[in-house]
């Protein structure tokens, strides 16, 4: 199965912020929008970086309660892993669970934003698989009385 699979069922939309928004702010919508995390972006479409809940707390652990006045670039991922639609998801659950990443945003040929794909994505696409296959299962077991 691809990343294109999850897209098709979640939606394409993808909750970006621009660089000199405030972390305040930031954390304002994310709680607003019930999202965790904000990709950067100034055009919505080419990613300047990532800015996550983790990401927040670290930098108010780090620097204060002062950096909620500072600019979401000060403290975004500028790092920010990708993937396709057409990428495996099994691969993107591998990588989520080595790297530590709970986002990433997804991007077309163009490197373009055309989505964001969560772990909370990628679970409940495998808990719907395990599902489907259990189903499946038993109507086959079924199937031989």
């Amino acid at each position: 199965m691809h990343i294109q699979t999850i897209l098709a069922r979640k939606g394409n939309e993808v909750r970006t912020i621009g660089p000199e928004t405030t972390v305040g702010e930031a954390v304002r919508r994310m709680r607003e929008e019930r999202v965790g995390c904000l990709v950067v972006s100034s055009d919505g479409a080419k990613i300047q970086g990532i800015i996550s809940e983790r990401g927040i707390m670290h930098a108010i652990a780090d620097r204060g309660v002062g950096v909620l006045n500072e600019p979401v670039r000060s403290i975004m991922t500028e790092r920010v892993f990708t993937c396709t639609p057409e990428d495996r998801i099994g691969t993107l659950m591998a990588m989520m669970t080595e790297r530590r990443i709970r986002h990433i945003p997804v991007v077309d040929g163009d490197g373009r934003l055309c989505g964001l794909v969560s772990i909370g994505d990628v679970v409940k696409h495998r808990l719907d698989e395990i599902q489907s296959e259990a189903e499946a299962m038993r109507e086959y077991i079924a199937g031989m009385h």
